[in-house]
């Protein structure tokens, strides 16, 4: 098993910048796919990027690409998603999630894990 910590959420005026970051514990970190998903209010929860286990291969939803980015440092047990040019529609709430049941890459269902956080606020104000 895999437990999962979120941090650096906040507010940020649109076309700033904000980098969470994901503490994973155990040793098995590196045995996972992992992924960034985000749920606003009355939405569904939707995928914004996932990153392979040694993080050779990345996938980003449409409405993020050349936005943010996803990475992974397996020697500290930690994900990131680095996010610049945030937009007001980029407010949700951002989980990061581990190890899709597939065991696969690429993740399929790409908003189907076994492990998540608990989640961080991350609002942009227009």
């Amino acid at each position: 098993q895999v437990q999962l910590v979120e941090s650096g959420g906040g507010l940020v005026q649109a076309g700033g910048s904000l980098r969470l970051s994901c503490a994973a514990s155990g040793r098995t970190f590196r045995s996972y796919v992992m992924g960034w998903l985000r749920q606003a209010p009355g939405k569904e929860r939707e995928s914004v990027a996932a990153i392979s286990w040694s993080g050779g291969n990345t996938l980003y939803a449409d409405s993020v690409k050349g936005r943010f980015t996803i990475s992974r440092d397996n020697a500290k047990n930690t994900l990131y998603l680095q996010m610049n040019s945030l937009k007001a529609e980029d407010t949700a709430v951002y989980y990061c999630a581990a190890d899709p049941p597939s065991h696969r890459w690429p993740p399929i269902p790409d908003t189907t894990y076994n492990y998540w956080g608990q989640g961080t606020q991350v609002t942009v104000s227009s």
